[in-house]
């Protein structure tokens, strides 16, 4: 079976499926580049529990978890098959590992996961679940989380983090439209790359004491989060491959890695 890497991604506002510019270019191409895989692990931002939890839903609702955004939007579908099996695959590595993880029977893709997913596999023809985040728990949780799911990318599983490199909404809504990276945002985007490619775990775990201007960028974890699952289930002896590097309206990165 093809091997498949972890993806990290950040997904942007949710009209980013409406959008036209580097980062959206550079997604959909990324599917096509990673080819097809069996079936997708998606780990988003945006669905947030006490404890690890899959769905087994057969045919994933899109959801849309926004509000106030243009109408066309709200007409997108995502109808991709759900893929029970793997959440339940999922759910016993977890367990094996002493992460007691639930599984949900009914719930779909949050814009987190179906927004990218759009512009990287149109067909909408790939089996994908949904795995949650615990923010509470940190980044550390999350590298083991990852590591006990690195065996499914040897059973043709993508796994599939959505998030932000940078997630400032409050700084969104002062910069918005502004072409200008700021320096703070730069300079964190470029710590965290550098951190990344030198593997530099212990730091990338510590990053809101480590990091320059870690806690403007990220006021919350939740969006750096799903990076910690990719990182985890990366292979610990290959070094990461940033994917793309891009800052919309001069505080979003939307940097992409691999993890091989």
């Amino acid at each position: 079976m093809n091997r498949q890497p972890a993806i990290f991604v950040s997904h942007g506002s949710p009209t980013l499926p409406l959008e036209r510019n580097a980062a959206t270019d550079f997604l959909r191409q990324l599917g096509p580049s990673l080819g097809r895989p069996e079936s997708i692990l998606v780990v988003s931002a945006h669905w947030d529990t006490a404890r690890p939890a899959v769905s087994s839903a057969a045919k994933p609702e899109t959801i849309y978890d926004f509000y106030g955004f243009p109408p066309e939007l709200y007409r997108l579908r995502y109808p991709a098959p759900g893929a029970p099996k793997l959440a339940e695959r999922a759910a016993s590595l977890l367990e094996k590992s002493g992460l007691r993880t639930d599984i949900d029977p009914a719930r779909g893709l949050d814009h987190g996961a179906w927004t990218s997913l759009m512009l990287m596999y149109p067909a909408a023809d790939i089996p994908v679940t949904q795995l949650s985040i615990q923010s509470r728990l940190g980044p550390g949780h999350h590298v083991r989380l990852g590591d006990a799911l690195r065996p499914l990318r040897d059973e043709g599983v993508l796994i599939f983090a959505s998030g932000g490199a940078t997630h400032n909404l409050r700084e969104l809504s002062y910069q918005r439209g502004n072409p200008v990276p700021q320096p703070w945002v730069v300079e964190f985007n470029e710590w965290l790359a550098d951190s990344l490619l030198a593997r530099r775990k212990e730091d990338l775990v510590g990053y809101r004491e480590k990091a320059p201007h870690a806690v403007r960028n990220h006021p919350t974890d939740e969006h750096l989060i799903p990076l910690f699952v990719a990182l985890g289930a990366g292979s610990p002896d290959a070094a990461p491959q940033r994917l793309h590097s891009s800052i919309e309206s001069g505080v979003i990165s939307m940097d992409a890695y691999r993890f091989n």
